[in-house]
């Protein structure tokens, strides 16, 4: 497996910006495609966003579509998610985490295999 740890989460006003990094050790970076998942407080976890091995090819959750960008740097072994234009209903623990199995990544937490720990974001209204 791969190891995973989140960074730059905290707190900003809404309408504010953060950008989320997961840097990965062990396991191949570039052989892993990558996600972002959150989860608010007294819900299941959500997909985020993804992005496959070599970046080309990116998806989104309806919710963030527009706001949030996932992006990679295999060189730096790292993953980041920009947030722009938060909202209070984007606070939550966000997570990365990695697909050592499809070129093509899913919304699908059980396609995962590797996650980290975490990092929390709180937008404040």
């Amino acid at each position: 497996q791969v190891q995973l740890v989140e960074s730059g989460g905290g707190l900003v006003e809404a309408g504010g910006s953060l950008r989320l990094s997961c840097a990965a050790s062990g396991r191949t970076f570039s052989g892993n495609a990558m996600g972002w998942f959150r989860q608010a407080p007294g819900k299941e976890r959500e997909f985020v966003a993804a992005i496959s091995r070599a970046g080309w090819n990116t998806y989104y959750a309806d919710s963030v579509k527009g706001r949030f960008t996932i992006s990679r740097d295999n060189a730096k072994n790292t993953v980041y998610l920009q947030m722009s234009s938060l909202k209070p209903e984007d606070t939550a623990v966000y997570y990365c985490a990695a697909d050592s199995t499809r070129l093509t990544p899913t919304m699908r937490e059980a396609t995962y295999d590797s996650w980290g720990q975490g990092t929390q974001v709180t937008v404040g209204s």
